[in-house]
């Protein structure tokens, strides 16, 4: 593996500017992130991931997205179609459980055949937050429902059809999201619930799905735990539940660096983002001056981090890397669709 920084960043529009291609060469990010700017024509996104592995020199770089469904979809018609939201598949589940775990697997490998020929390989789902009555709706209709076992058993499906078709799942918000009062996008969310009742309530679905290649933080507070640092800056989060009580030993990402969750310069959150254990950095805005600070203190991807990068890596020879037949993806597309016409 060619040295790479311990960064994931985005970029600006749905080709690389000079100043990014500039970057991109010299500081080698281990992966790029795109949102709804990055989309353009089919074409255009396969050529901008095949740019910027050719920029940091591998083939394996890893291209992310937000691909949930519902209002989080990065990418729409005519490239994808809309997807449900996890409530919609939480609401299947409810009324046939077969049902509901079967859609979630569907919808996942469908959002593999849409993203690996793009060149995208990591697909930031599933959400494992279990939100409670009042939450603020920055994961709302996220969330597969509100009860920690079926977003278990709903995130276990979506994460094994990501797999199944060649794109690596990212579990997220670590340790949980779900009882924030306010969008972290915005302000830090503190939650003063004891640790027995997170233990009950919130890590449940972390722990039964620690085994998969990678997660994200949250930024939220859990004053329980640590009262005044969120998970993603927090070393008693990160070693003394994250890796410790709910035992997970992937590639811990943090979120997006750029959230007004965290204070201090872009420099001094990134310090504290790789001091409290995170192994690899988000900056997902595309804005030049913050992606340079960011970098600047950013470590190469070296020790134990990258053993947890290769193993994430590891995880996509499972699949044989095509998009699947396309019969057997227009069968899950009618499946799929034929269980939201028959629940309307």
């Amino acid at each position: 593996m060619t040295e790479s920084k311990a960064m994931i960043t985005g970029c600006a529009g749905i080709r690389f500017t000079e100043d990014e291609v500039a970057f991109l060469t010299r500081e080698r990010p281990w992966g790029l992130i795109l949102f709804a700017r990055n989309i353009g024509l089919a074409e255009e996104i396969e050529a901008l991931t095949a740019h910027f592995r050719m920029l940091v020199g591998r083939d394996d770089a890893p291209v992310f997205i937000d691909q949930e469904g519902g209002r989080v979809q990065r990418i729409r018609e005519p490239i994808a179609q809309r997807y449900p939201s996890g409530a919609a598949i939480g609401a299947l589940y409810r009324k046939d459980p077969a049902t509901g775990k079967r859609a979630a697997r569907a919808m996942s490998r469908l959002h593999a055949a849409d993203l690996l020929p793009l060149g995208i390989t990591a697909d930031c789902l599933p959400v494992l937050d279990v939100p409670v009555e009042g939450a603020h709706d920055v994961i709302g209709d996220r969330a597969y429902g509100h009860d920690p076992e079926t977003v278990a058993i709903l995130g276990r499906e979506a994460a094994e059809g990501l797999l199944d078709g060649g794109v690596l799942p990212v579990i997220k918000h670590i340790p949980g999201h779900g009882r924030a009062f306010s969008d972290s996008h915005k302000a830090l969310p503190v939650v003063d619930t004891p640790l027995e009742d997170l233990r009950r309530h919130d890590f449940p679905p972390f722990m039964a799905l620690a085994d998969m290649p990678m997660a994200m933080t949250a930024h939220v507070v859990y004053s329980a735990l640590d009262p005044t640092r969120p998970a993603t800056t927090s070393p008693r989060v990160i070693e003394a539940i994250i890796r410790g009580e709910i035992g997970f030993d992937g590639l811990l990402m943090s979120d997006d660096v750029s959230m007004h969750a965290l204070s201090g310069d872009f420099g001094t959150r990134t310090e504290s983002i790789f001091g409290a254990g995170c192994d690899v950095v988000l900056h997902c805005n595309g804005v030049m001056d913050e992606m340079l600070a960011v970098a600047a203190r950013t470590p190469a991807l070296t020790g134990r981090a990258e053993e947890r990068a290769k193993a994430a890596l590891a995880h996509l020879s499972r699949h044989d890397g095509r998009p699947g037949d396309a019969i057997e993806v227009a069968a899950l597309r009618d499946e799929l669709n034929g269980y939201f016409t028959a629940a309307a």
